[in-house]
């Protein structure tokens, strides 16, 4: 297997695409995205630090952690790499988004095991009635999906915020433009020389790239709801765990089958799926990819190791 970490701006490298269990070395939900030089851990199943270490991706990196579920395939590898940044002597804040029951189960687990954490731990407790904006910094905002589970569970929506125009050094160096209204162009006022002429700006700067976006469905059976969360995103995850012929096994477990996330995909219309959360029944990942790829054309398995491009 061939890994790529590309050096963009928004990209996200699969950790885990297994569900329930580790099996056929596949491993469970993690996932790592990248936005510039800030890492943000969705999901963190058993092994999820051992996958940091294959795949190079430092733990003390990771600032923001957000669990979807508490069934312990999406978060029981959280322990483990709390108490190795507390080895690794961890100072900055690490931020937890999660269900507010979590913030129980690392308390008593640090008190179990008589541990003062070196660093601050910031718990942010999710809710699961309606979507809600949880992080925002001056790249990006995170935003909940509210899924269809067996407990409650959410997803999530990460989108980039509208980048400043780019100038064009050309013509502002042209017309003698000073630096002091370099800031101003990017946000896109005009010019105003000091004869008074107005020189637009569509002619100083150029206009940014779009932004990119990237959703999270966690386990979920088929919910339409969610389509207005996830519309037009440049990629979507979406659980997979049954192929079609099990259908009523994945409505009575509150998952979802190929077909189930090609039409979410198709519905919201996405750039790209990619699916996971696969059952152990299935040894060979191919049928499910071209089921749902019949429906959804651009459709990709998650593949442990590999990062995906989403500029």
């Amino acid at each position: 297997m061939k890994y790529f970490f590309l050096a963009m701006g928004f990209e996200l490298t699969v950790l885990g695409n297994s569900s329930a269990t580790p099996v056929y070395n596949r491993n469970l939900s993690a996932q790592v995205l990248k936005v510039l030089e800030h890492f943000f851990l969705i999901d963190c199943g058993e092994g999820t630090q051992t996958q940091l270490r294959k795949f190079n991706i430092s733990i003390n990196k990771i600032n923001n952690v957000f669990i979807s579920h508490l069934h312990g395939d999406h978060y029981l590898g959280l322990l483990g790499l709390i108490s190795t940044m507390h080895l690794f002597n961890r100072d900055k804040e690490l931020h937890i988004f999660a269900h507010p029951d979590l913030e129980k189960i690392i308390n008593i687990y640090l008190q179990c095991s008589n541990t003062v954490l070196c660093y601050p731990l910031v718990f942010h407790s999710l809710t699961y009635d309606k979507s809600e904006k949880i992080y925002e910094d001056k790249n990006i905002t995170v935003n909940t999906i509210v899924l269809d589970h067996r407990i409650e569970c959410c997803g999530f929506v990460f989108k980039e915020k509208e980048k400043p125009r780019k100038i064009n050094k050309e013509i502002t160096d042209k017309y003698n433009i000073p630096v002091y209204e370099l800031n101003n162009l990017k946000k896109g006022s005009d010019y105003t020389d000091k004869k008074g002429n107005i020189i637009r700006n569509s002619e100083l700067t150029f206009a940014p790239s779009k932004p990119s976006s990237y959703a999270y469905c966690s386990d979920t059976k088929y919910c339409e709801s969610i389509i207005p969360l996830i519309k037009n995103v440049d990629m979507l995850y979406h659980e997979t765990t049954f192929m079609s012929e099990k259908q009523d096994i994945a409505v009575e477990k509150f998952h979802s089958t190929t077909i189930d996330a090609a039409d979410i995909a198709k519905k919201a219309q996405v750039k790209k799926l990619i699916i996971g959360h696969f059952s152990a029944r299935y040894k060979e990942l191919e049928p499910l990819l071209n089921e749902a790829k019949n429906i959804f054309k651009n459709t990709a398995i998650a593949e442990e190791g590999v990062t995906y491009n989403i500029s």
